[in-house]
């Protein structure tokens, strides 16, 4: 059986490029282009995330090099002129950093990422220190699951226990669960569809089931 992701220590890497908060705009631009990552953490201390700087805060200092902003863009583009005349990590990262928890599940990390508009975050442990960063394509890591791994875990943690009795055949194809046959209590139903669906790796869930009546079940039973 492959592995089973459900928490961001599953899929995170815990090699992590990472700064001083001291760390010069040539310096991490260097950083950046050598590890081809487009952005990194800043610590401080024994490894304290206090931001994260990227790409995006290191390319003001180039769009604003030759140019005289008017005082409407000035107001409009403060930070990013702001950021143009930073020098060190410090004054370019964005802070405080946007970080998620090792145990927090990969749904969780997923909405950080969407309601923050961030493509990656520091993974940090209850003291804020640096374990190791997750980002979109390590998320998406669930959907490598083989369909016999999510048919055999669908098998066991949704009709075992929420349909026993009844008579449900499970086929799993890309990812899509298709549920079907007959079904004693046909308000099981919508809860069979919900739990298939929280089984990680699942694309989509179809389901295609009768209902049998008390006699009838009694004698397919």
């Amino acid at each position: 059986m492959s592995e089973t992701f459900h928490i961001v220590s599953d899929v995170m890497t815990r090699t992590v490029v990472a700064v001083g908060r001291e760390a010069s705009f040539k310096e991490l631009v260097q950083t950046l282009g050598q590890w081809r990552v487009s952005a990194m953490p800043v610590l401080e201390g024994e490894g304290r995330v206090i931001g994260v700087v990227s790409e995006a805060d290191l390319l003001p200092k180039e769009e604003f090099r030759d140019s005289d902003p008017d005082r409407f863009q000035q107001l409009r583009r403060l930070p990013d002129l702001a950021k143009a005349g930073a020098l060190t990590a410090e004054e370019l990262m964005s802070s405080p950093a946007v970080t998620v928890h090792p145990d927090a599940t990969l749904a969780e990390a997923a909405r950080i990422m969407a309601v923050r508009g961030v493509k990656r975050l520091p993974v940090v442990d209850a003291e804020g220190k640096l374990l190791g960063i997750v980002s979109r394509g390590d998320l998406l890591k669930v959907f490598l699951r083989s369909d016999q791994d999510i048919e055999e875990e669908v098998r066991r943690t949704v009709v075992s226990d929420v349909l026993p009795g009844s008579s449900v055949h499970v086929h799993v194809r890309d990812g899509v669960v298709t549920l079907g046959g007959q079904i004693h209590d046909t308000a099981l139903i919508p809860v069979a569809a919900r739990l298939a669906r929280a089984v990680e790796g699942v694309v989509d869930v179809e389901c295609h089931f009768r209902g049998v009546g008390r006699d009838e079940a009694e004698h397919t039973a």
